[in-house]
């Protein structure tokens, strides 16, 4: 992986704010064909929509459907955060 890819995870993504998805990370090929299946792909452009309390999931939109994701699970999918204009 690169490091100066500015990819983080995108349990790390603020409410609202979108990033194109750098890398899906295992251990675990289920997790990894799991999120695949929902869209969470290389390229993909993905928007947090909101946040349980506490630990609680994570609310996403890919694709134009909406997933609720497990902290965990959303700590392995890598997002390059959207620039910001203005």
């Amino acid at each position: 992986m690169n490091i100066n890819s500015g990819a983080i995870p995108l349990s790390q993504l603020p409410p609202g704010e979108a990033g194109q998805v750098y890398a899906v990370l295992g251990p675990g090929r289920g997790v990894q064909l799991r999120l695949l299946s929902l869209g969470l792909r290389p390229g993909a452009t993905v928007r947090v929509l909101g946040r349980g309390p506490g630990h609680g999931p994570l609310l996403v939109e890919v694709n134009g459907t909406r997933v609720a994701l497990g902290r965990g699970v959303a700590h392995r999918v890598l997002v390059i955060p959207s620039q910001k204009k203005g």
